[in-house]
């Protein structure tokens, strides 16, 4: 499922899948116990604290270490790994009361998602308003995912080949030009199995879910408190199935659907049609704000005015660099996050008052950027095939997304390219983990989403809130942002305050009201041509 990674530097994607529950297997006997094993392990070992390997660009409260994992659960004496951690301590310190002293709750693991984001400077958050009393309470602890960063990294393909630009982006590709997207996506398949070797089939949510229980452990934590957004509520979602006895507290925010129906095939479909509504969103915002934009008054004429800049950078890439492919790509994160809107509008607006600087800087490709963008794709990419059945038969994915691109053209070939290397796969496919608690099997937990979230559709919140018993459901009502802990939402943000620092919850199904729309910004002349060096998608 394609989707924006939150700090990565590439404009990636986000999301992935489960397993089918070990018990059920000799296999999956072998792997519960290994993970007891491992867990064992690691609470003996702790985590060696110490600078982080960036440390001159980091403030001193945070601090890194490792925690060894092993490759195969079911062999927990085998190969090892080790993945890399982060931690700021809990500052003690209320914001509202500077005499008072907050007491330490535990520590606090974060997931921003992917799969194949890091969330090794998740700790910085502490230094933010909206994290400040959180950050007084716990310690805010994030890491790196096996396969991702220092923690084991992946890679299918040379990272000085992954940016290959100008590239087109059709939203209803010729028969030539889907031959040439399936010879990719069977080299980048034959790629990750040639580079990973037999490793590769270990890097998967379950293990993922694993692996965090092997660091809670590893902090000295009974029980786990977690925030995961995006898929960081999949795998979270998984942990909670497996390990429901270690759940101390749990946000889920913006939340993947689990159903095993929907993973990940299906789910990508689902996030194909829920960005064109999103888009259609931008666009109407635009319309409002004509006066400031001057790209049209209706949401279908804003639309016009995108064609026209795709169709130019098809003939002369802006820079030399960006081209249609590149446009997409950089319009696509409007649709996860609002507050980008007026700057995507002000790059288009530009472009065709004749100043490409703008749209160079926010979508053309970053070269020192390739290596972390490669590593982020390759264990998308691992995660995704290696959670669940995809299918093999390529006519089946002609069929369903040629379909859905006559409702549904701005985000749907883009997704099939980013996923179909899984139907070339080698590797042995699980099937994915009927998540689920009943009654009582599980303390309390958080759902939080928006209710236009194009990344991870609504439906997946009301599917996971199904499926956890005793879990309540904050929504905000017509708004799209991706990702809302710590988010503008004053509203969102008292409710995870009030959960994670009290266990307090509202009722089972709460709403909010959406926060602000962002402000236009009057397009200001810049240099002609712009620097090229572009910027990281958020």
């Amino acid at each position: 499922m394609r989707a924006a990674l939150l700090y990565s530097a590439a404009g990636s994607l986000l999301l992935s899948a489960l397993t089918a529950a070990p018990a059920a297997t000799e296999r999956g006997t072998a792997e519960v116990r290994g993970t007891a094993v491992a867990a064992a392990r690691a609470r003996a070992a702790g985590v060696d604290f110490g600078p982080c390997p960036d440390a001159r660009d980091l403030p001193g409260s945070m601090r890194c270490g490792t925690v060894t994992v092993p490759l195969d659960y079911a062999r927990p004496h085998g190969r090892q790994i080790r993945l890399a951690v982060s931690r700021a301590r809990a500052t003690h310190k209320d914001p509202r009361n500077s005499k008072r002293k907050v007491p330490r709750q535990g520590a606090l693991v974060y997931n921003p998602g992917g799969p194949g984001a890091s969330g090794l400077y998740f700790p910085l958050m502490g230094l933010r308003p909206e994290w400040k009393r959180i950050a007084a309470a716990y310690d805010l602890v994030g890491y790196a995912p096996r396969g991702v960063g220092r923690s084991a990294p992946l890679s299918c393909e040379n990272p000085k080949r992954f940016f290959q630009g100008p590239t087109q982006a059709p939203t209803h590709p010729s028969e030539s030009y889907k031959k040439q997207r399936v010879a990719r996506a069977k080299a980048y398949a034959r790629g990750c199995a040639e580079r990973a070797g037999g490793a590769l089939r270990h890097y998967h949510s379950p293990n993922n879910a694993r692996d965090l229980d092997v660091l809670r452990a590893a902090l000295g934590e009974k029980r786990l408190t977690f925030v995961g957004s995006s898929y960081g509520t999949y795998f979270g979602a998984v942990y909670a199935t497996l390990f429901p006895a270690h759940v101390r507290r749990m946000v889920f925010d913006s939340v993947v659907d689990p159903d095993p129906g929907e993973i990940w095939y299906r789910n990508n479909l689902d996030q194909s049609a829920a960005f064109e509504g999103r888009w259609a969103d931008f666009r109407r915002w635009v319309a409002r704000h004509h006066d400031v934009y001057g790209l049209g008054s209706t949401a279908r004429e804003v639309r016009r005015s995108y064609e026209r800049v795709s169709a130019r950078l098809a003939v002369k890439p802006a820079g030399g660099k960006v081209g249609p492919g590149q446009l997409q790509g950089a319009f696509l994160q409007a649709g996860y996050y609002d507050d980008q809107w007026p700057r995507r509008a002000h790059a288009l607006s530009a472009y065709l008052r004749g100043d490409p600087g703008p749209l160079i800087e926010q979508a053309a490709p970053r070269p020192e950027a390739a290596a972390e963008a490669e590593n982020t794709r390759a264990v998308y990419v691992a995660v995704e095939c290696n959670d669940a059945p995809w299918p093999t038969d390529w006519t089946v994915w002609d069929r369903d997304n040629t379909r859905l691109a006559r409702v549904a053209p701005f985000e749907t070939w883009e997704n099939v390219w980013t996923n179909l290397p899984c139907a070339y796969g080698r590797g042995p496919r699980q099937r994915p983990v009927d998540v689920g608690a009943g009654p009582g099997e599980l303390p309390p937990t958080l759902i939080i989403a928006a209710e236009r979230d194009a990344a991870t559709p609504y439906d997946g919140a009301l599917e996971l809130h199904r499926r956890l018993a005793g879990s309540v459901l904050v929504t905000e009502r017509d708004a799209g942002a991706h990702g809302l802990a710590g988010g503008p939402n004053a509203c969102v943000g008292g409710h995870l305050e009030a959960y994670l620092l009290e266990g307090r919850l509202p009722g089972r199904r709460t709403d909010c009201a959406p926060h602000a729309e962002p402000e236009p910004h009057a397009p200001h002349r810049a240099a002609q041509g712009g620097s090229g060096a572009g910027r990281p998608p958020r």
